[in-house]
């Protein structure tokens, strides 16, 4: 599954010099050209980009390999209730228990080697390292083109993770590989739409997949490049160097005005205060006692940060981590809905007296003669999130809690975020794929999604190190059901404990703003089709609107 870090915004005269490198120093500048020339996007990738296709290296492939280059068996939009569109999959269905899963995959399938793509290959994906469920009994092969799949436990609200979050490998290549985590893979061999024609750190190119099982796409290259700032992907982006960006821009107008460029900003993924959570598994400083957690959380002012770092385009963060109002029948009690939006400092001082902390002459709070002191980083170049952490070290301030604000390289945000060796970072959580909760709670809150500090996750994305054993029983009752009632119980114990213990404090919901050139490439997604949405970083869906876009004709 690809996470967050490919909302990534990013010195500005080193990017842009890389940059024109990488393009040969020109800008397109008529439609006649779209045709001739790459379409260029900036997924989010500062540079060097590394060169790594590995599909299970989340915090480090490059992030066409998800999607362009491998693909899960289905496509479910996070914009629409409609039924998942089918990729290498043609049609899915569970017993009347939830145990066995039987997958059709679609017929006379390649690989971008030409070699066949069968169910074997579902199957050894299916078991294979960090794709396993540890629930999983067994997974066959009962022809070339199904793959019956038996549980040890319902997986009915798992389905959107299995078939749309599970990257398909072939077993010729993989099984090969004695060390998955470790391998880069630079030559991927995948089944999607593209293929890898060329890297370098500065921006790598992919060329249509003649093997594709729709035919190669309209579209003949895609170019990934890097940028180390928002504000030099903007000014390319107003140039002409770029067709296709997903980045904060507090003036869009200043973009869109020529009427070369569309915008589309759908507030869904929360920005939140990650906080290495569970001094059980590792973690270290003050940030670990809930109290802590607890008085920031009422201590920052949501509202004067929305309107300052992200002007005026987040929208309201929910502690309960349902999107509102698209998942609103999930939500548990309505003070869930959305976080404090002023600051209460008074609060945040009774909170952190009743757990024993006491102001010193300077006024901030500690304990045992040590006072509260963290560190709270954001990659530089993220400038919403820049400014966001210094909003948020003023406010704690003010509330007598100590928050130093700093920013960081891109390898040096990644790999402490990775290992959980840090208090707090700015981080982005994404959104789950369908219109319910659990894949949030089950990547980002579940025992089962962690590790302990030092270690990387293996499955899941619970970079907090949170750990509790009522929300874990509660995902797995929720995970085992297709009955509303029973999955309703379940979710108000995980918002409930969630939203007290908060290892995620949230901030905001991302201003996730989409540009693009319409001007000479045509078939983005609109508010009256919204078949994907159009942020170049999400996996999956920034690839099926390469797959329907074609160069414009004037």
């Amino acid at each position: 599954m690809h996470d967050n870090r490919w909302r990534k915004m990013i010195p500005l005269v080193a990017g842009a010099a890389a940059l024109a490198l990488a393009l040969g120093g020109c800008a397109p500048s008529r439609s006649a050209d779209a045709a001739d020339r790459p379409l260029r996007i900036w997924s989010g990738s500062m540079t060097p980009i590394t060169h790594n296709f590995n599909p299970f290296a989340v915090d480090t492939a490059a992030h066409l390999t998800y999607g362009a280059i491998y693909e899960p068996l289905f496509f479910f939009n996070q914009l629409s209730a409609d039924e998942p569109v089918g990729l290498i999959g043609e049609s899915f269905e569970f017993n009347e228990e939830g145990t066995v899963l039987t997958i059709r995959i679609k017929p006379d399938l390649k690989w971008n080697d030409d070699a066949d793509l069968t169910a074997a290959d579902v199957v050894f994906s299916l078991g294979y390292g960090p794709n396993l469920d540890p629930d999983m009994v067994s997974a066959e092969a009962a022809d070339a083109t199904t793959v019956v799949v038996t549980y040890s436990a319902p997986k009915f609200t798992s389905a959107s993770m299995i078939l749309g979050s599970t990257w398909i490998v072939p077993e010729h290549v993989w099984s090969e590989v004695s060390d998955y985590m470790a391998e880069t893979n630079p030559e991927p061999v995948g089944s999607g739409p593209y293929r890898l024609k060329n890297f370098t750190d500065a921006a790598y190119t992919l060329e249509a997949n003649p093997l594709f099982r729709e035919g190669a796409p309209d579209i003949k290259q895609v170019q990934d490049v890097g940028i180390d700032s928002n504000q030099s992907s903007e000014d390319l982006l107003k140039t002409g160097k770029l067709d296709w960006v997903g980045q904060f821009v507090a003036n869009p107008d200043g973009v869109t005005g020529s009427g070369r460029i569309a915008t589309m900003n759908q507030q869904q993924d929360p920005t939140v205060i990650m906080t290495c959570a569970d001094a059980a598994l590792g973690c270290k400083g003050a940030q670990t006692d809930p109290a802590v957690r607890q008085a920031l959380n009422v201590a920052i002012d949501r509202a004067a940060i929305g309107k300052k770092a992200f002007a005026g385009l987040a929208g309201e963060a929910s502690p309960s981590f349902a999107l509102l109002p698209r998942d609103e029948k999930w939500l548990s009690d309505s003070s869930l809905a959305t976080s404090p939006q002023d600051p209460d400092a008074a609060e945040a001082g009774r909170i952190l007296e009743a757990a024993g902390y006491t102001k010193d002459s300077d006024g901030f709070y500690g304990k045992n003669g040590t006072a509260i002191e963290l560190d709270l980083f954001s990659p530089d170049g993220w400038t919403d999130y820049n400014d966001a952490a210094k909003l948020i070290g003023a406010q704690a301030a003010e509330a007598g809690i100590r928050v130093n604000a700093r920013t960081v390289s891109e390898a040096e945000y990644w790999t402490p975020v990775s290992n959980g060796d840090f208090q707090l970072a700015l981080y982005g959580l994404t959104q789950s794929l369908v219109a319910d909760p659990y894949s949030n709670y089950d990547q980002y809150f579940a025992t089962s999604a962690t590790a302990e500090v030092g270690q990387m996750p293996v499955k899941g994305q619970n970079y907090a190190r949170y750990s509790n054993a009522d929300v874990d029983a509660a995902v797995k009752a929720a995970g085992a059901t297709l009955d509303e009632s029973v999955k309703k119980e379940a979710y108000a114990k995980i918002q409930a404990r969630i939203a007290e213990d908060l290892p995620y404090i949230p901030v905001v919901l991302n201003a996730s703003q989409a540009f693009y050139n319409t001007a000479d490439f045509t078939g983005w997604p609109t508010e009256d089709d919204l078949y994907a949405n159009p942020l170049p970083y999400l996996s999956t869906a920034s690839a099926v609107i390469l797959t329907r876009l074609r160069p414009a004709e004037k």
